[in-house]
């Protein structure tokens, strides 16, 4: 079982996981290549794993266990950030690499499948329990998971937990369907729908800052603060993803799932215990309080962008229109942008900001808290610079969080200036942050649900999304509307404007 209350364990990330098996579906994908195994691996290296543990990779392609060793070896060289791959670890972790080829579609892949987890339990000792981790395209899901079910695997001596990649449908009812479909083998409780950014240090951290410290939590909320802004940018295009890209666009990719997350992480109310279910049970209800846009509100604040070509560092950037695989006369968005309400009596009338986009001018991924100035400008007139008290988390690239606030400029006169203090995940605890798929995974062995998304969450944020995708599709867009390496088109900036408010420029 996991601890009742994980945020205050101490050895949270040494916690070792129970024997299992993992199986992961799409074994040679680009997501197993470069985040599974390396995350897999670090875990072995640090001793999480136990002697217990094995990985069934399943593919299309014809491989033997040898084979699909090798590859994952070259994988775990290749994307681990951190980790010299220790012989000695390699060898003891590939031990326990098997590889089953099969089609999702073919009802004997699901035969092969159960005789090969049977001949694992025998020899790995892994306890009949079983992760299933389908990363695959999100067409597969639903197809994967009846297949498990029809071969009598969705249940055995041990637990059995799916674990399924976004986007968690296309729309609300295509997500009800998806949920209907893994239902008929897993209860609700065994599926894990994993959202990395909630596996980011920073994110989680947000539970700890503001439920841990007594100076924040009493000015968190609509006496105190006056907007809050959440920003993922990205400086890199589609990088060859284009057809898939345009099928989904940045509002279904970005804001949907992973945004609306950190906004009811950030604004969510004090859960009674920090159990799974309490933690998730918070999200949720803050989820639900989004008030969805009525169509005169979207076209007030909801801003669709596109980019097109640009000029960075002296380098001529192509337009997504001219991505490869992408049409022509694409309509979808590659920037969105939204101001957002919850009504409830903690945040009535406070405007939550988010904004995401491909060829921006820089990576990062932060959340301001911009607070409310003081009641009387007495320093007005003085030279001051009397910028709001702002609240800064960084998510990605530099972990940390800053506050922003005004004091006296050395010399005469009462001049004020901004000046930051500094948290830096880095700097202050001189070790290793895990990667979000670290964590990720072991919490998903464990049992741990905590940092995942569940049903009525993905419900809640598609009631929320779902208004502003239909008004997009249905009015023609005048795209591109920003050129490649700039903030986002005009009338994004314009949104913020009528309510006297500004992007910060991280």
């Amino acid at each position: 079982m996991p601890p009742e209350n994980p945020f205050q364990d101490p050895v949270r990330f040494e916690r070792r996981a129970p024997e299992c098996a993992i199986v992961i579906f799409g074994a040679n994908g680009d997501l197993t290549r470069r985040k599974l195994m390396p995350a897999l691996y670090r875990l072995a290296y640090d001793r999480r794993l136990s002697a217990g543990f094995a990985v069934i990779g399943v593919s299309r392609t014809p491989l033997s266990d040898d084979a699909f060793r090798q590859k994952m070896q070259e994988a775990v060289q290749s994307f681990s950030e951190d980790t010299a791959v220790d012989p000695e670890v390699w060898k003891t972790f590939a031990e326990g690499l098997f590889y089953v080829a099969g089609d999702v579609a073919d009802a004997e892949l699901y035969t092969r499948l159960r005789a090969r987890l049977a001949e694992v339990n025998e020899t790995r000792h892994t306890g009949g329990n079983v992760l299933f981790y389908l990363a695959t395209q999100p067409s597969q899901y639903a197809p994967a998971a009846l297949g498990l079910g029809g071969a009598g695997l969705g249940k055995g001596e041990g637990w059995r937990r799916l674990i399924i990649e976004k986007p968690f449908g296309k729309d609300l009812a295509t997500a009800r369907e998806l949920s209907a479909s893994l239902h008929q083998v897993f209860d609700e409780s065994d599926v894990y729908r994993i959202d990395h950014y909630l596996g980011k240090e920073t994110v989680q951290n947000i539970l700890a800052f503001r439920f841990g410290n007594g100076i924040f939590e009493p000015l968190w909320n609509r006496r105190y603060v006056n907007h809050v802004q959440i920003t993922a940018a990205e400086s890199i295009g589609v990088e060859g993803r284009g057809a898939y890209y345009q099928e989904t666009g940045a509002l279904a990719d970005m804001i949907q799932n992973h945004l609306l997350q950190v906004m009811a992480t950030i604004a969510m109310e004090p859960s009674a215990s920090f159990r799974s279910a309490s933690v998730r049970d918070e999200r949720s209800k803050l989820l639900r309080s989004i008030r969805p846009m009525t169509p005169e509100q979207i076209l007030q604040d909801a801003v669709a962008g596109q980019y097109g070509p640009g000029e960075v560092g002296g380098q001529t950037l192509p337009g997504f229109r001219q991505e490869a695989g992408v049409d022509a006369e694409s309509q979808t968005d590659t920037y969105a942008a939204a101001a957002f309400f919850v009504e409830n009596w903690r945040w009535a009338g406070v405007p939550f900001y988010i904004r995401t986009g491909k060829r921006l001018p820089k990576r990062t991924t932060e959340i301001a808290i911009q607070f409310n100035p003081a009641p009387l400008a007495i320093f007005d007139g003085e030279g001051s610079d009397c910028s709001p008290n702002l609240l800064i988390v960084r998510i990605q690239p530099e972990e940390g969080i800053s506050l922003k606030f005004l004091s006296k400029r050395p010399g005469s006169g009462m001049q004020l200036r901004p000046v930051s203090m500094d948290f830096n995940y880095g700097a202050s605890f001189g070790e290793r942050s895990p990667s979000a798929y670290e964590t990720l995974l072991l919490d998903a062995i464990i049992g741990d649900a905590t940092l995942y998304t569940r049903q009525d969450m993905v419900e809640a944020s598609w009631a929320v999304v779902e208004p502003i995708q239909n008004a997009w599709r249905e009015t023609h867009q005048e795209f591109p509307n920003y050129p490649a390496g700039t903030w986002g088109p005009r009338a994004a900036d314009q949104m913020l404007a009528r309510r006297g408010h500004a992007w910060r420029k991280p």
